[in-house]
């Protein structure tokens, strides 16, 4: 019985920690150039790491444990259905059935299975202060980490190969209000989502300053 018990950890571990060697498919879209880009795991660990910081210093006051757990498993779907961004034309229902079924996969060996299903389709759901406030942090982070890639220069919104990228029309018209680089249209694409005042606030300072910079001389 334990042996088999270990059996099934084992193979959720395999599983899961895939997500160290899958790219964040965003960075290819936008043609990055870098000998190293993150990958979805890195992703993840940041969004943890963001949220024990704004939970820290705002007091935003969510159960962090839950909000941590749920970051950790939020994107599990991904190592059956890859990194799926606006540009591969699956729609948000497409994503969401077949994102389901590969939960499901993933977590098949586990005793504790139904729980965390439960908990990923919360956060799916965005309908708790918990689900809501991961989305936000999924997204800040991400923004983040573009304005970090466009500061190093990996990301340049000029590149000749991103000329049909900029005919998209949400890309035009988040252009046509004034964004100038790739991180200034994560930023304001994801503003609406951005219920809480402080995400935006962050989300303002960081596209308002050269946060490497700053980093350094503070």
């Amino acid at each position: 019985m334990e042996e088999q018990k270990i059996q099934n950890l084992i193979q959720f571990y395999l599983l899961a920690t895939e997500l160290k060697d899958k790219i964040r498919s965003g960075w290819k879209v936008w043609n990055i150039e870098r000998e190293r880009v993150e990958s979805v795991a890195e992703h993840i660990y940041g969004t943890c790491i963001l949220a024990i910081a704004i939970d820290s210093e705002f007091k935003l006051n969510v159960n962090l444990n839950k909000v941590i757990m749920m970051l950790v498993l939020h994107e599990i779907e991904e190592i059956k259905i890859g990194d799926l961004t606006p540009f591969d034309k699956v729609t948000k229902e497409e994503k969401r059935r077949i994102g389901k079924i590969a939960v499901e996969e993933v977590l098949s060996t586990l005793s504790d299975k139904i729980k965390y299903i439960e908990l990923i389709e919360e956060y799916e759901e965005m309908k708790t202060k918990e689900s809501i406030f991961c989305k936000m942090c999924d997204k800040l982070e991400a923004d983040i980490q573009c304005k970090k890639y466009c500061e190093e220069n990996s990301i340049n919104i000029n590149n000749e190969k991103n000329t049909e990228l900029l005919k998209d029309e949400r890309i035009e018209k988040l252009i046509q209000k004034g964004a100038k680089s790739v991180a200034d249209l994560f930023i304001e694409n994801d503003r609406p989502l951005y219920t809480e005042k402080v995400f935006e606030n962050i989300a303002d300072f960081i596209k308002e300053n050269d946060i490497l910079k700053k980093r350094k001389s503070d």
